[in-house]
């Protein structure tokens, strides 16, 4: 299992392009793969301008940055994905969508390859079942901006191999990140601490305490955060949110992971964050 040289992705969008561009910068082979035509072509997009924006830095230089951008083979035939030796998901954060992902490419790939999510909540044991293949199914739960963020956290599912998690360990560390090993629970350890601190400052919106502006200040200079918790938001997707929140309430079954009713009518309305130009603030 340890000589992976070419990565499938599923899913060009925001995570997705970020792991192919880190792969790709990192060495790797990918197989980029997608639904449709104009989602493969927006996600190269995105990584040519990312590759270019290092350029523009000094991070790459001009023929890193070629080289990584020829390392990028985009597929929308999923039955050429047979010769990646890790294949990592990146689709929506529904566990109907995954499950049945995993189990078209339980069906395509070698029986020696790995099956990794990027899957920020839902259970990696789950997911492992719907395969024949739980010993080498694994999460591999990047941040966004995947090129920026140092951290990958790798989740054991019930069935997932000592083999299969050095192997993910190795990879995440060619790819220039941290691995923290973390085992199987609903929302992990980031999303299970994260999503209940913005769920609690939407309650605070909601019931008049302080304005979206206040409380990301509040955050920003009483806790040092980067960016406030209803920015965050914005930035995550408040539909994702509200996806995570759901599996967190009933992964756990505890009521305090119940979602605020304000997140339920912002994604109801359309108002999903910075990708939809309205959250909890404007974009253009």
């Amino acid at each position: 299992m340890s000589g992976i040289t070419t990565v499938a992705v599923l899913g060009a969008g925001t995570m997705g392009n970020g792991i192919a561009h880190v792969a790709a910068r990192s060495g790797f082979e990918v197989l980029l793969s997608d639904i449709a035509q104009n989602l493969l072509d927006r996600g190269v997009a995105t990584i040519e301008k990312n590759l270019a924006r290092e350029v523009t830095k000094g991070t790459l230089t001009q023929q890193q940055a070629d080289e990584a951008r020829g390392r990028i083979t985009p597929v929308l035939d999923r039955e050429r994905l047979a010769a990646a030796d890790l294949a990592l998901e990146a689709a929506t954060e529904r566990f109907e969508v995954k499950a049945a992902i995993f189990r078209d490419l339980d069906r395509i790939l070698r029986p020696e390859t790995i099956l990794a999510t990027n899957t920020s909540s839902i259970s990696i044991t789950k997911l492992a079942a719907q395969t024949s293949r739980p010993q080498q199914v694994i999460g591999m739960h990047f941040f966004n901006p995947v090129p920026v963020m140092q951290l990958v956290e790798v989740i054991r599912g019930l069935q997932s191999s000592q083999a299969t998690f050095a192997t993910v360990e190795a990879l995440a560390t060619r790819m220039g990140k941290t691995a923290v090993e973390v085992n199987d629970a609903a929302g992990f350890v980031s999303n299970r601490v994260l999503m209940p601190l913005i769920n609690e400052a939407i309650f605070a919106v909601m019931e008049g305490v302080a304005t979206p502006e206040a409380v990301d200040r509040i955050f920003q200079l009483g806790m040092a955060h980067p960016m406030g918790p209803l920015t965050l938001a914005d930035f995550i997707g408040l539909d994702v949110c509200l996806d995570i929140m759901r599996v967190l309430e009933d992964g756990i079954g505890d009521p305090k992971y119940r979602p605020c009713p304000l997140l339920v009518r912002m994604v109801d309305a359309g108002w999903l964050g910075r990708k939809s130009g309205r959250g909890f603030y404007w974009y253009a």
